[in-house]
């Protein structure tokens, strides 16, 4: 597979320079370089969109091979015994899809039931007309990769993404001795000089995300051979997927977690007529705004059209400053630092908070771990049909102790 990622990289490396060529061309009109430049950013990002696919792919597989292993070695079994409980414990949750927690036989139950959640109906002890399930270590990790796809802000190469058991507030300490410095002392000083350390903390909750209702036919429950678990965890974990990642983007943390854009400050605001544009110059002003002791590992972070925007910039030699990684899992670069698509940005507009910069391990996003999947059996049964719908838990917030790790661009008002 990597020498097709190689080859893939290759023939984008050729789209980027037509690109860069068109672009170049001042003997052509502006309009018909732009539609020819237009075009072969197209095809070189649709190649982007297949590498990406490919090393995620890749990566996936070995996430997983290393998840199983590490889950046998703490628990003291071989892989092969771990490889087989996780077997047996996807094919109980497939039976509990398709046929409901009365199918499963009594080994099935066995796993099932540390797992097993019967609701009420609120205020009531009549009948249960529904089941609930937390999901099986399977079917997690591919909902899990549905999510890390999606956006970026759930992605734990970019933010710091952890997992908690229960959904309580959570603390998180900080302090700012930043402005403090150590004194300079005499011989025998009668006195060392005191400064207290300035403590604070940032709380985490825990806030309810759904997928909302998915609707299946008892057809498609009963064709064995479809892989129903895998289109399952698609459906309800790219839906909370693109509604937390919105939320952690632009989220005023009002009974919502509070999104990067929000707790990010401005580090540079365009100049008058710049609702639309960023320049090069700008971009170097958000870098600096930024500490130094953040700028190692930070990134930019934007749309897909702020994006196409910024491709078109060059330095003051002429050399433009997105660059194209060439090598495997080389990333595309912005001035040296790489860059996150996030479509949940604002595009550019007037006063829009358009282009991030800063450490973004200093988001934290925190997800209770074991989605809730509930089987709605009887709710749709005169239309032969069976609802399924997910429950998860999530927060996130900026940590900043009082120097700023994220700023961002705003463009002009006017």
């Amino acid at each position: 597979m990597s020498v097709k990622i190689k080859q893939l990289r290759v023939d984008r490396a050729k789209a980027v320079a037509e690109a860069r060529a068109i672009m170049d061309d001042e003997t052509k009109p502006i309009a018909e370089r732009q539609v020819g430049f237009d075009a072969a950013m197209k095809k070189a990002d649709d190649l982007k969109k297949e590498i990406d696919a490919l090393e995620r792919l890749d990566d996936m597989e070995k996430e997983l091979g290393n998840r199983t292993d590490i889950s046998a070695r703490l628990r003291g079994i071989s892989k092969e015994q771990q490889e087989a409980e996780n077997a047996a414990q996807n094919d109980a949750f497939g039976t509990y899809i398709r046929y409901g927690m009365s199918a499963l036989n009594e080994e099935q139950r066995k796993i099932a039931a540390p797992r097993m959640v019967q609701p009420q109906a609120a205020q009531s002890t009549g009948s249960q007309t529904a089941g609930g399930y937390m999901v099986a270590p399977g079917f997690w990790a591919t909902m899990e990769s549905a999510q890390k796809a999606f956006g970026g802000m759930v992605d734990p190469n970019i933010v710091f993404l952890f997992d908690t058991d229960m959904g309580n507030e959570l603390p998180i300490p900080t302090d700012n001795d930043t402005s403090n410095e150590g004194a300079l002392v005499g011989e025998n000083p009668p006195a060392v000089p005191e400064q207290d350390v300035t403590l604070g903390q940032v709380m985490l909750n825990a806030y309810t995300y759904t997928s909302k209702l998915v609707r299946v036919s008892n057809q498609l429950l009963q064709d064995s051979a479809y892989p129903l678990e895998s289109w399952l965890a698609e459906k309800l974990g790219t839906r909370v997927a693109r509604r937390v990642n919105r939320d952690l983007t632009t989220g005023d943390a009002a009974s919502k977690p509070q999104g990067v854009t929000v707790g990010s400050v401005a580090g540079k605001v365009g100049a008058t007529g710049q609702t639309l544009s960023i320049i090069f110059d700008d971009l170097i002003d958000l870098e600096h705004s930024v500490d130094p002791a953040y700028r190692n590992g930070a990134r930019f972070m934007m749309a897909d059209d702020s994006l196409k925007i910024v491709k078109k910039l060059k330095d003051g030699e002429g050399r433009y400053i997105w660059l194209p990684g060439t090598a495997i899992k080389e990333p595309d670069t912005i001035l040296g630092y790489q860059f996150t698509v996030n479509q949940h940005m604002a595009v550019m507009a007037a006063n829009a908070k358009s282009v991030l910069f800063g450490a973004f391990k200093k988001y934290y996003v925190r997800r209770v771990t074991n989605p809730l999947v509930m089987r709605l059996a009887e709710r749709f049964a005169d239309q032969n049909q069976v609802a399924f719908v997910m429950f998860q838990r999530w927060d996130g917030k900026l940590i900043d102790a009082g120097t700023n790790p994220v700023k961002h661009y705003a463009n002009s008002a006017t």
